[in-house]
């Protein structure tokens, strides 16, 4: 009896071996945050060939691995993230949104999907500071979304008096989410095993799709938006050779995404002086044509800190020349935003001259 026992003891030892993980999350209407949550995990060793399981059962959640937006509990040691609890209020680190599942996933999981991109370590600077930067890029409007915050106070914008020019509630990917699940007059299997996996399949292709956004926001990260940050860093240093305000950057080899770099540095400089002008080649050759762009208010902002001259704007070539005094002009802009010259020498005139105007 007692060698059946053992025997039987470990046959179950095996079993839970070689069982693929399971991660459970609520069926019926599926929103963003989970089908992210779900994407993410799978990104990971661990969950690679995980099953998911999509009910709302308690005691099959209990037989789960991991449990995603629903079972009322958030805690990381039991695998258990979900957010609806009345007393859950986390955020991210120094961020006030309160997640959602997908927040709650990528604070615990996060650097582990970076670090295993960057093939570095989860301690590695590089990953810390992508792992923040993905979070208040990308994740935390998601975040946002699911918990029903606004980007901006209702009650300010309603003092404010001010209504929206035309409806976007579409066009974000919790509306692209949305409109993956089942209408409501689809015809539904009667068997409910069926209907079940008719529902599961079309979450999958959710979660795929919020998986592609989130990998291609990773990859640009990390092979673009990394790599960049030097050569911004670098850049802003030398600022000072062009102007002794600092408010001209140059990048003399090739352009790169400067925008986010540039915000940072100065908000840790905290200096009244700002940049206004950034200078660099069309292409990285020797005879390439230079462009002067205006830096933004605000990264997403229309506005520029300060246009190029109204009087050169929507001219081009000898006139341009003429009207601005500078040889070599390409363009301006109509909207005054960018502008263009044949040589570097070309740009930093325009770019000095347009300080004084």
């Amino acid at each position: 009896m007692i060698r059946n026992t053992l025997r039987m003891a470990e046959a179950s030892a095996k079993r839970l071996k070689i069982s693929p993980v399971t991660i459970g999350t609520h069926n019926g209407h599926f929103h963003a945050d989970e089908a992210l949550a779900v994407y993410m995990l799978r990104l990971l060793p661990t969950y690679s060939s995980s099953q998911l399981v999509r009910t709302r059962d308690p005691a099959i959640l209990q037989t789960c691995h991991t449990v995603v937006d629903v079972g009322g509990e958030y805690d990381a040691s039991a695998n258990r993230y979900d957010h609806h609890q009345r007393t859950f209020n986390t955020t991210f680190p120094n961020r006030p949104t309160k997640l959602s599942s997908a927040g709650l996933v990528y604070m615990h999981f996060g650097k582990a999907i970076i670090a295993q991109k960057l093939g570095v370590s989860e301690d590695a600077e590089e990953v810390a500071v992508i792992w923040n930067k993905i979070y208040e890029s990308f994740i935390e409007a998601l975040d946002a979304h699911d918990n029903g915050i606004s980007a901006y106070d209702p009650k300010a914008i309603s003092a404010a008096g001010l209504e929206k020019r035309f409806s976007d509630g579409g066009f974000s990917l919790g509306a692209m989410v949305s409109r993956l699940n089942p209408n409501w007059n689809d015809p539904t299997p009667s068997d409910p095993v069926e209907a079940q996996a008719v529902e599961d399949e079309k979450f999958l292709v959710a979660s795929g799709r919020m998986g592609e956004e989130f990998s291609r926001d990773l990859d640009y990260y990390a092979k673009s938006w990394l790599p960049a940050r030097e050569i911004v860093h670098k850049a802003y240093a030398n600022r000072l050779e062009y102007d002794s305000k600092g408010r001209i950057l140059v990048f003399d080899g090739q352009s790169v995404p400067w925008k986010d770099h540039l915000y940072t540095l100065e908000g840790q400089d905290g200096g009244e002086s700002k940049v206004l002008y950034v200078l660099y080649p069309e292409k990285a050759t020797p005879d390439a044509k230079w462009r002067i762009q205006c830096v933004p208010v605000t990264k997403d902002s229309f506005e520029s800190r300060k246009p190029l001259p109204e009087a050169w704007r929507g001219f081009r070539d000898e006139k341009l020349d003429e009207i601005s005094g500078v040889s070599g002009g390409v363009f301006v802009h109509a909207a005054g935003f960018i502008g263009g010259n044949k040589s570097f020498e070309g740009a930093k005139a325009m770019a000095i001259k347009a300080l004084d105007l």
